[in-house]
């Protein structure tokens, strides 16, 4: 460019410039720059913002048309790609006004018009659900039944999610049939998008998805460990196996780990180049702390993430998200040590986990996906100005030397009013 003469590109504050001849020209970040840069602990030129980018930070089905209208934007059929949660898809014209920068691997999937069939919400609203889903009306409620025909889950009238009905090791285990099993499981049988496709499919919608989009992919793969077991077990008879039988305890853990390290391999030669994130499945916290010690964490599942996150990453080259909700300050060391680069959605109203805290004693470590505004309490039940004045707070306190990305703690529930959905998401630019 003999005209222009020598361009010098520079970075200042997370932004990146160019100079030409003195002069200073911004260049644009990308949404995907943006998210990479928090999770590599460097600020940028605004806090990046998830929402629907997985299955922890959505909206509830019933409050998605109510935003949309209070929007101005124009009505669309909605979309349930989440039935147990009830969670809505979220379309591009939202995410844009937003200025959302995550985008979940399933939404380059289920885009032809068979791929859903027709349903009601529990409101009355009409919607659609993936066609997959054996959904049926059973007299005073909604079943789910797998593909043997059982009833895995049910949503009596007057409930607005499902509820799993049977868990398949409750009276008695079989090691050798765990695979087989899943299927037969609330949490694991009911497939969202991508839904059961082929490896092939799978990695030509991935494909298609990162060429069409700017925004960081976030591919939900699972591998759930102590929740599995609750799946499988029931909460309770899981708990007791851990604590009285230990050693059957690592023999089932053995074996869904030969299932999840298989899964992974398949998972990541099909979409490992077109993702940048890789989310994880484990809650470990109540309201009042961890589910379990230290000690017992580090003895049967610490060894097993490490091994998972430490394989996902030697395969691809992505970031280790982990959904975990409650409190779970005390096993924060250890899964920093086992390979975690980020965790959501950071329930800042639970026992330890004060986002101030939180952020002075691992922020440099660990990214923060979440904890920007208490869906519990204020997000359903405060003013707008209480909202925002909030979130603004939480911003503020997270968003320091990067390692924060926006997230409500957890999904947007049916109840909550559009003009707080709004004050929540603008209050994170007015913060930025």
């Amino acid at each position: 460019m003999s005209e222009a003469g020598t361009i010098t590109r520079r970075k200042e504050k997370g932004k990146k410039y160019f100079e030409i001849r003195g002069t200073r020209y911004e260049m644009a970040i990308t949404s995907r720059e943006r998210i990479l840069a928090a999770l590599n602990h460097r600020e940028t030129d605004r806090v990046p913002v998830d929402l629907s980018g997985h299955r922890s930070s959505g909206i509830a089905a019933i409050a998605y048309p109510r935003l949309r209208k209070y929007l101005g934007l124009p009505s669309k059929p909605v979309r349930v790609y989440d039935v147990i949660q009830q969670l809505a898809v979220v379309d591009e014209d939202v995410l844009d006004r937003f200025g959302v920068d995550a985008i979940e691997l399933g939404r380059g999937f289920a885009l032809e018009e068979e791929s859903w069939s027709p349903w009601t919400l529990p409101d009355g609203t009409p919607c659609f659900v993936p066609a997959w889903t054996n959904l049926e009306r059973d007299e005073e409620r909604w079943v789910i039944r797998s593909q043997s025909g059982r009833i895995l889950a049910h949503m009596p009238d007057g409930a607005l999610y499902f509820e799993q009905t049977y868990f398949p090791f409750l009276e008695a285990d079989d090691l050798n049939a765990i695979s087989d099993t899943l299927g037969e499981s609330m949490w694991t049988a009911i497939a969202g998008p991508p839904g059961p496709i082929s490896d092939g499919q799978l990695s030509r919608g991935a494909r298609k998805l990162r060429e069409k989009t700017d925004r960081a992919i976030i591919g939900l793969f699972g591998g759930n460990l102590f929740e599995v077991g609750q799946f499988l077990y029931r909460n309770d008879r899981f708990m007791m196996l851990l604590a009285g039988e230990p050693q059957h305890a690592h023999r089932f853990l053995d074996k869904l780990m030969e299932i999840h390290l298989a899964n992974l391999d398949r998972f990541l030669g099909a979409v490992g180049e077109h993702i940048d994130i890789i989310l994880f499945g484990d809650d470990l916290g109540m309201q009042t702390g961890p589910m379990m010690s230290p000690q017992m964490y580090c003895e049967f599942f610490k060894p097993r993430h490490k091994l998972l996150w430490n394989r996902a990453k030697k395969l691809a080259d992505v970031k280790v998200m982990l959904h975990c909700c409650g409190g779970v300050r005390e096993l924060l060391p250890h899964l920093i040590e086992a390979g975690l680069d980020a965790i959501n959605p950071v329930q800042i109203s639970c026992s330890g986990m004060d986002a101030a805290k939180l952020k002075a004693q691992f922020g440099r470590e660990l990214t923060f996906w979440g904890g920007g505004c208490d869906t519990r309490d204020i997000l359903p039940n405060g003013t707008h100005e209480q909202v925002a004045e909030h979130v603004k707070e939480q911003v503020r306190t997270l968003s320091g030397d990067g390692g924060f990305v926006f997230q409500q703690v957890h999904n947007i529930l049916a109840n909550v009013k559009p003009e707080s959905i709004v004050a929540m998401f603008d209050a994170v630019n007015d913060a930025s």
